[in-house]
């Protein structure tokens, strides 16, 4: 487990710390309104060869990325699910299965849909400009 402090100009340090020590491309961005859950996803969608606009699905639900390499990201904001039927329906075991990233926000709102073995990233407002990040690895 990785526990540190940051700032905003650390956020693309932090990034490829959670890249290189993630277990699998499952991760799960944990924290309050405001956190910078969105603005490490940019980050880590940045370093991995996203040259797109990023930006949080808060009302799709999901926004798919290509890499420079290929490779597909999915990003989801599950704030606005108020039942995993909705998850379901939208078929998210077929983005969770098939060996793509997949970066999670508001996750437990379909904590029982996801794969045991994820990482997951806790972020906490110190103050105004930093913030305290968390990275465990479950599975």
């Amino acid at each position: 487990m990785i526990k540190k402090k940051y700032t905003l100009e650390l956020i693309p340090k932090i990034a490829k710390e959670i890249i290189k020590n993630a277990k699998g491309k499952i991760l799960l961005f944990n924290g309050e309104m405001g956190a910078g859950k969105t603005t490490l996803i940019k980050e880590i969608s940045k370093q991995l060869g996203v040259k797109d606009i990023t930006s949080s699905p808060t009302f799709s639900l999901v926004n798919e990325y290509q890499t420079n390499r290929g490779e597909t990201i999915y990003h989801f904001d599950f704030y606005r699910v108020n039942d995993e039927e909705e998850a379901y329906d939208m078929g998210i075991e077929d983005y969770l299965y098939n060996d793509a990233w997949c970066f999670i926000e508001w996750g437990e709102n379909v904590q029982n849909l996801l794969p045991l073995e994820i990482t997951n990233i806790n972020i906490d407002i110190v103050n105004t400009n930093q913030r305290t990040i968390e990275i465990k690895i479950d599975g």
